[in-house]
């Protein structure tokens, strides 16, 4: 298994970038889901190290609109995601 996903922050930004309807989410829409999710709050050093981690790794892309940075997945992020539900879908199965 990729270290990416090892991490569950990591792992779940890329669920929720696979979600988003057009494909991609503004950092602070990733933390408030994130936050949402998890009941708590979220340090942004953290969050935004996680986010960082995943666009060095080549998993996320990062890009610049108007003021907001936006997040979304890579062809290899897609395809991490894509094995990882695979392998969660068949533990459950079994």
């Amino acid at each position: 298994m990729a270290k990416w996903l090892q991490s569950g922050r990591r792992r779940d930004v890329c669920f929720l970038l696979a979600a988003a309807a057009d494909g991609e989410l503004r950092g602070q829409q990733l933390k408030s889901r994130l936050e949402s999710h998890y009941d708590d709050r979220i340090e942004p050093k953290a969050f935004y190290g996680s986010l960082s981690a995943l666009v060095d790794a080549g998993f996320v892309e990062k890009r610049t609109a108007g003021l907001h940075d936006v997040y979304a997945l890579t062809e290899s992020g897609e395809r991490r995601v894509r094995d990882h539900y695979a392998w969660v879908r068949n533990c459950v199965e079994d």
